[in-house]
This record gives structure tokens, sequence and C-alpha cells, in this order.
């Protein structure tokens, strides 16, 4: 069945591995980067919307190829300059997985603030009042009123932008991350059959894409019971 992928079957398996471990330490870093975005983009201190703003305009304005490479290559020269100044001899080279995760994470987190920053603002004021009236401290707000409905109200984008995510993490092999691209590329260079290995790659992809979108129903289909009925 596996006979047209010559034998490089197993390393294709080890690279899509790697490939969803990158994707989910990437969301949860544009997760929580989404999270302060957004608290910054509601605050009422001018200077934190400020830097909020400032944050998602410059992100979303850069091309995410272009991003990853400034922050691999320009970051590494960066650091070693700062530590050849404080007098250490040494060469730091920045691990590609570390690399590939934080950059996709502070891309997607530009995205995921507006998708929080939106979820908060379809919820209710007078919600968030009543419950400042009953005296619940902060945390107890966000736990049991905000987070339940902004989970809600996020999901459809936030999965949107999970998809997104997946695919951008083919990015990570420009910088030498043996992800299931660079596996496919380097078998299809190794084999001169490019045309099976990329086949191979788009089918690992749109697998795992599919099983998110399936994920992502049964989490709507859970967050809205009992509000399809009224809007019925």
């Amino acid at each position: 069945m596996f006979d047209f992928l010559y034998g490089y079957g197993p390393s294709l398996l080890e690279g899509a591995l790697i490939t969803i471990i990158l994707s989910i330490v990437s969301l949860f870093v544009a997760s929580v980067l989404g999270l302060i975005t957004a608290f910054m983009r509601l605050s009422k201190i001018r200077f934190l919307e400020i830097i909020g703003l400032l944050y998602t305009t410059i992100i979303r304005g850069i091309p995410e190829l272009v991003m990853m490479l400034l922050i691999f290559f320009g970051g590494q020269v960066l650091i070693n300059k700062m530590v050849q100044s404080l007098g250490f001899d040494v060469y730091i080279d920045i691990n590609p997985f570390f690399s590939g995760s934080m950059t996709i994470g502070l891309i997607f987190g530009a995205y995921m603030g507006e998708t929080f920053r939106g979820a908060y603002l379809a919820i209710p004021v007078g919600q968030i009042e009543a419950a400042r009236s009953c005296g619940m401290n902060n945390w107890k707000l966000f736990t049991r009123i905000l987070f339940p409905q902004m989970t809600r109200h996020a999901l459809p984008s936030f999965g949107n932008n999970w998809l997104v995510l997946v695919k951008a993490t083919a990015l990570v092999s420009v910088i030498g991350l043996e992800d299931v691209v660079r596996k496919a590329d380097l078998a299809g260079g190794s084999t001169h059959k490019p045309f099976n290995f990329w086949i191979a790659c788009a089918l690992i992809y749109l697998l795992i894409t599919s099983v998110s979108n399936r994920i992502q129903r049964a989490l709507e289909k859970r967050y809205n019971i009992g509000f399809q009925e009224s809007d019925a």
C-alpha cells in the first residue's frame, strides 16, 4: 500500500509527529499571548491599549515567512552579539523547534487577541456588572462568567486560527526543523520522486485538519447546549 513512498513512510510519520507537537506548543503560546493582548486592547490604561494595538498591527502586517527568518536568523545574531559584548567567547545556536514554535505563537497571538477581544465584547455588560455587584473578585469573574461565555463565542474563530496555524508550521522547514515538509522534501530529493511525497505530505495535513474540524464541531455543540433551543 505504501510502496510509492519507497520506504520513507516511517520518516514521514516522524515528521508528522513533530508537526503536531509544534502546532500544539505554538497554539499554547498563541493563546497566552492572545489573552494578554485582548485584555491590553480592552484596558482603560491608554499605554497598554497602544502596545496591544501596535503588536497586532505590526504582526499582522508582516508575512509569516519574513517573521520566521527575522526571528531565527536575526535573533540568533542579536543574542550572540549581546553575549560576546559581555566578554563571553561562546556561540549560542538557537534550536529550530524553539524558534519555530515561538515565532508561530507570536504571529498567531495577534490573531488570537482579536478573537478573544471580540468574544469578550459579545458578553452583555450587565452580566459583568451584576457579578461585581455580588462581590465577585476578578478571578471568579473570569472563571465563572467571562471564560465560559468567551469560549462559546471564540470557538469558531479559534478553530479557524488553529487550522491556519497548522498549515503555517510548514514554514519551519526553511530553518532546518525536521517536520513533515522537510522530511518529504529530503525523501523526494533522494528518490527523485518528489510528487509522491508532496502528495503524502498534503494528505497528512488534510488528515490533521479533518480531525481538528470534527473536534471543533463537537466542542461548539457542547458549548452551545441550551442556546440552540432558545434560538429556535
